[in-house]
């Protein structure tokens, strides 16, 4: 399994709609991430709005990210989510996270 770990910014005036988002996650959207190797996936959040995410995938992160591509849900759902987050630049979220390197693990 490859572990993902991954940073991104909620603006500070969208942390509780943000959230209340998170509360509801459409179904056909977790059908869609698990269907594509998106196990084990957490959010994490600061209260300045930093989200440290984390994923299990049996191949790659980018072989997660190319299915969820191909899923018309994940782009209904990125376009919901983009006004959330800083910095993008026009982005979606699951195309421009920041990638943490893995630097220990405890089995």
């Amino acid at each position: 399994m490859k572990r993902v770990g991954f940073l991104l910014k909620v603006k500070p005036d969208k942390i509780a709609e943000y959230k209340a988002h998170h509360q509801h996650v459409w179904p056909e959207m977790l059908a869609a991430l698990q269907r594509h190797g998106w196990h084990n996936y957490s959010l994490f959040m600061r209260p300045d709005g930093l989200i440290f995410g984390y994923f299990e995938t049996p191949e790659s992160l980018e072989a997660a990210q190319a299915g969820m591509a191909q899923e018309d849900v994940n782009a209904r759902w990125q376009d919901l989510m983009a006004s959330y987050f800083e910095g993008l630049g026009g982005g979606h979220a699951d195309e421009m996270m920041e990638v943490l390197e893995p630097v220990f693990y405890l089995e």
